[in-house]
C-alpha cells in the first residue's frame, strides 16, 4: 500500500490522537457507582458520580 505524505501525516496523527485521547477524557478523581431504589420507575437504577 503506497502512502502519499499527505495520507502518512493523516495516518499517524490519528494514532497519536488515539493515543493521548484516553488520557485527556478521564476524570480527575473516583468513580462511585450506587445502585438506589427510584419509585417513580418502580425499580433499581444505578447513579454514578465522581469523588475528587
Amino acid at each position: 500500500m503506497a502512502l502519499s505524505r499527505r495520507g502518512l501525516l493523516a495516518a499517524s496523527g490519528a494514532a497519536a490522537v488515539a493515543r493521548v485521547a484516553p488520557k485527556v477524557a478521564r476524570p480527575a478523581g473516583r468513580r462511585i457507582l450506587t445502585l438506589v431504589y427510584d419509585k417513580a420507575l418502580g425499580m433499581m437504577r444505578a447513579v454514578e458520580r465522581v469523588v475528587r
